[in-house]
């Protein structure tokens, strides 16, 4: 199974000033990315705004983060969606393009039951053979998918790990207990990377290393080399950082934040709105007292 590291980055998707997908800057900030600590990057997630790119502009972002910096890090292609036809149509495509693995979201707003949840999963599995993440958000999707439905599709083999942003560090634990050591949790929320490391995660797809991967590198890599002091401390450092970017509804804050630092990526989607003044405020300070900015 591939190692996907631990520093994986949910990349937002670069626009021009029209909207339309920029994928000579797609390129750069994979480039940019991989540079500033990340061992893979996860393509058309939420934080890409997938719920606003169409089937062929997945496809293309697909391609040009390969083509930029698939021989040095591993791509990871959000190909899972509210139906399961359709999300075992993209997922082939992507494995057609190369990528070396995918991120399949618990379906949203149909509310499957968990029983649904294990039939969706193991027919897109059934139809691959790239390893797969799975990708746990009540907050987005309005259904958790409990540590009992986790532990069976980790019995299937290249179902490979969770992303885990449901909040609660006791279902993570649970989760820990129930399924084998090579199956693999990220933290899906950077406050909470640390503390799942704590109970077996393996680390985090995060939003915040856009703009401090290599921070959270250094707190990733101190925990593991039995340095908990040096992590904790970080990991205070980080927080306010980490809390700023969900001021207001991802990817709005990170956007912002990569504008702030130079690195311009342009706006959202409707129906996403750029930050208001007291957001942008937020995000400023955290970055200026962080020393990311002057």
């Amino acid at each position: 199974m591939t190692d996907f590291g631990r520093v994986m980055t949910a990349m937002v998707t670069p626009f021009k000033p029209n909207l339309k997908v920029d994928y000579d800057r797609v390129g750069e900030l994979a480039k940019l990315l991989v540079e500033t600590g990340s061992d893979s990057l996860v393509v058309s997630g939420t934080t890409g705004e997938s719920p606003t790119l169409s089937f062929e502009e997945k496809l293309d972002l697909f391609r040009v983060v390969l083509d930029a910096v698939g021989d040095k890090a591993n791509i990871i292609a959000g190909t899972g969606g509210n139906s399961t036809e359709s999300s075992i149509e993209l997922t082939r495509s992507a494995e057609e393009i190369g990528v070396h693995g995918i991120m399949l979201v618990v379906p949203y707003y149909n509310k499957p039951p968990q029983e649904g949840l294990i039939a969706h999963f193991t027919a897109i599995a059934d139809a691959t053979d790239l390893p797969i993440i799975l990708y746990n958000i009540p907050g987005r999707t309005g259904i958790n998918m409990t540590p009992d439905t986790i532990e069976t599709l980790s019995r299937i083999e290249n179902i490979a790990g969770v992303k885990e942003a449901s909040g609660n560090l006791e279902q993570v634990t649970d989760i820990r207990r129930r399924t084998p050591p090579s199956f693999k949790i990220y933290s899906g929320d950077d406050t909470l990377t640390l503390p799942i490391m704590a109970v077996g995660g393996e680390g985090i797809i995060s939003v915040a290393s856009h703009v401090a991967g290599r921070e959270i590198k250094q707190m990733i890599d101190a925990f593991q080399q039995g340095n908990v002091k040096m992590a904790a401390e970080l990991n205070c450092k980080l927080f306010p950082l980490f809390r700023a970017l969900f001021v207001t509804t991802n990817p709005i804050p990170v956007k912002l934040a990569l504008r702030l630092k130079g690195f311009d990526v342009g706006g959202v989607r409707p129906p996403m709105v750029e930050a208001g003044e007291r957001e942008a405020g937020i995000v400023e300070k955290a970055l200026t007292d962080m020393g990311l900015i002057s």
